[in-house]
């Protein structure tokens, strides 16, 4: 092991220490930038051997909210984890449950649950190396395309066996009075009541109308595209390009937001921990307390009130149905307000759930349970019978972002080394007639996969059939094979995945529409900055704009493709400042906590959207200008 007791530079990135202060400054002229620092030189009091403690805590302060990578290395190797700082510019302390770097993380229904662990002064996003924290030398932080000047400093690290909490040791609270970022100012940022309702007023006295702008019917379908109607939403192929075609029979192509509600993106949680990082409180009403006996402020509907008065529920569900018309949005995306969807003034989806899926499964349910399709069907009835003659309805998914996909391996050591269970002896069975090898256990999540699917398909039938299966919203499409999309092509109508990306692939599109021979749905992306004070999201640009424009670039770009019919971007509000149920705390949203929209990408959205018909029939270019600056979530390779 290669001991540091140096400052470790990549190239000429300078590493200052000023009175125990350690600061890396990344260099943005370089694709990835960061350094090492040894323990002994931070607290030279910490034992090499972190086995017998369960928490580090790290007093740290980051420029700016943009992501970083931390690390530490060991006698086995360098483990890492992923940081996001709500506190730019701000002292705080992160403490980090140390099993997070020493074992990869449990299973858990979908991908954000599996590895994003919600903290007070950060979060944590997990999935880089792991392994025994013995032999702790050194702290690594980098950055992956830093934005300017960008820097993080360190100046204290601890070691713990209960967990001590995180500390905010800034002196300016970091929330002010209308939930935003009290750290950061920027253009157009409203500083008190006065200036947000003047900017409210201006959008309340415009006059909006899709059919006028889009040539859109009552569905969102085009009024120059007349073909069958069914009385429901169905799938049409036309000269080897697929469209969908809503209930009075007019083409239609899916333009969705997801989580779209009047408010969103306001909740400060634990409040009782987080109380001197607030401004202000809201007054009592807008004060919550979940299940766990944690308390919630609630900035979002607080401002709605503050616009509307105390019956503001149904003006500001009439105002987002008015953004959704100006902004050329057609589609009411999932995990939606309830309300929204049952106005039955937007075509919507939703999901399956919970559709018999297992946590501890990797998101996938166990059909071997001899009464497997009765509770599937307990729990899907309630859901299906209220939407079974809804013609606003497109139709279901059945899952999202399951994690057993390209981890099959892992989903039966975890099956054979856990409690007895039908899904267990069944693979125990398969195991003793098949052997038990890698191509073995694919086969048997596969098939357990297809049974699962003919469940699933035979309870929607019995109770829906009016409504189609959008499929499954793959997180990793590119870990779909052409073995599954051949399963999935006997039991879905559309093809779906989230495909967070700079564009769509194509020649994943390609693959998918050749194998499955069904047209694709993407379920969610999205871009975003930090000028905000918030999470870049998964992919950031550095600005306002840049998001109108990578929003451009990748929906028309990707309706380019013959089998695309939809997109839903993610989502219709800003995530919660100080981070929501998991954490992630994305500047994603449409609408701000404010309730103030992010002009530079909803006008972007109108542009497509009066576009996107033409596009999709080949009769008009693709806007071509990707932005200079987007950077994904790739971890990188190492800098040191």
């Amino acid at each position: 092991m290669r001991r540091i007791s140096f400052i470790a530079l990549l190239g000429l990135v300078p590493l200052l220490l000023q009175a125990k202060v350690f600061k890396i400054q990344f260099d943005s002229q370089r694709t990835k930038s960061g350094a090492k620092v040894a323990i002994k030189d931070i607290n030279a009091q910490l034992p090499e051997d972190w086995s017998n403690y369960k928490y580090v805590g790290v007093e740290l302060r980051a420029s700016t909210t943009q992501r970083f990578l931390l690390g530490f290395t060991t006698d086995k190797g360098y483990n890492e984890l992923m940081l996001h700082s709500y506190v730019p510019g701000q002292w705080n302390r992160l403490v980090i449950p140390l099993i997070y770097l020493s074992q990869p993380p449990a299973s858990s229904h979908d991908m954000a649950s599996m590895y994003n662990k919600p903290r007070q002064t950060g979060w944590i996003n997990l999935g880089g190396t792991t392994g025994p924290m013995i032999g702790v030398d050194s702290i690594g932080i980098r950055q992956n395309r830093p934005l300017k000047d960008a820097w993080v400093e360190v100046r204290n690290i601890e070691l713990f066996t209960e967990d001590p909490g995180d500390l905010y040791f800034g002196k300016k609270p970091a929330i002010d009075e209308l939930g935003q970022s009290n750290l950061i100012d920027w253009p157009g940022k409203a500083h008190n009541l006065k200036e947000l309702k003047r900017i409210w007023k201006a959008e309340e006295e415009e006059e909006v109308s899709a059919e006028n702008l889009y040539g859109y019917s009552r569905y969102g379908g085009y009024l120059s595209q007349k073909t069958k109607a069914t009385g429901f939403f169905h799938k049409e192929l036309k000269d080897g390009r697929w469209w969908l075609v809503d209930p009075d029979g007019y083409r239609f192509l899916s333009v969705g937001v997801c989580c779209i509600s009047p408010a969103g993106g306001g909740n400060v949680k634990d409040l009782d921990k987080r109380t001197n990082m607030l401004e202000q409180l809201p007054p009592q009403k807008f004060i919550y307390t979940d299940r766990r006996g944690n308390r919630t402020a609630d900035y979002s509907t607080w401002n709605l009130e503050r616009r509307f008065g105390p019956d503001f529920e149904q003006p500001s569900i009439d105002l987002t149905i008015k953004r959704m018309d100006k902004w050329g949005v057609n589609t009411i995306g999932n995990w939606s307000d309830r309300r929204m969807e049952k106005s039955n003034r937007k075509a919507f989806t939703c999901t399956m759930h919970p559709a018999g899926v297992d946590g501890s499964l990797f998101g996938i349910g166990d059909p071997y349970e001899p009464d497997f399709k009765q509770r599937l069907e307990a729990s899907l009835r309630p859901l299906m019978e209220g939407y079974r003659d809804n013609p606003w309805l497109i139709g279901y998914f059945v899952g999202n972002e399951p994690t057993w996909v390209g981890a099959e391996d892992r989903l039966c050591t975890t099956l054979l080394s856990g409690r007895d269970r039908a899904m267990k002896k069944a693979l125990q069975a398969h195991i003793a007639k098949h052997g038990d090898s890698r191509e073995s256990r694919v086969d048997f999540v596969y098939e357990t996969f297809d049974l699962y699917l003919t469940a699933i398909k035979e309870v929607q039938q019995r109770i829906d059939p009016n409504h189609m299966n959008l499929g499954y919203r793959f997180g990793n499409a590119y870990a779909v094979t052409e073995r599954l999309a051949a399963i999935c092509a006997k039991y879905f109508d559309v093809m779906s995945f989230n495909g967070y990306a700079v564009k769509p692939d194509a020649k994943l599109m390609d693959r998918l529409l050749k194998w499955s021979g069904l047209p694709m749905i993407i379920g969610e992306f999205h871009f975003g900055a930090t000028d905000h004070g918030l999470g870049q999201s998964l992919y950031q640009v550095s600005s306002q704009y840049n998001r109108g424009q990578a929003y451009r670039y990748y929906v028309e770009q990707g309706f380019t493709h013959p089998g695309l019919v939809g997109v839903t971007y993610f989502t219709w509000n800003d995530q919660d400042i100080l981070g929501r149920f998991d954490g992630e705390n994305y500047n994603c949203g449409l609408i701000d906590v404010t309730n103030i929209p992010y002009r530079e990408q909803t006008e972007a959205m109108m542009e497509t959207a009066r576009r996107l018909r033409a596009i999709h029939a080949g009769e008009e270019q693709p806007f071509a200008n990707k932005p200079s600056f987007i950077v994904g979530l790739d971890r990188g390779e190492d800098v040191w």
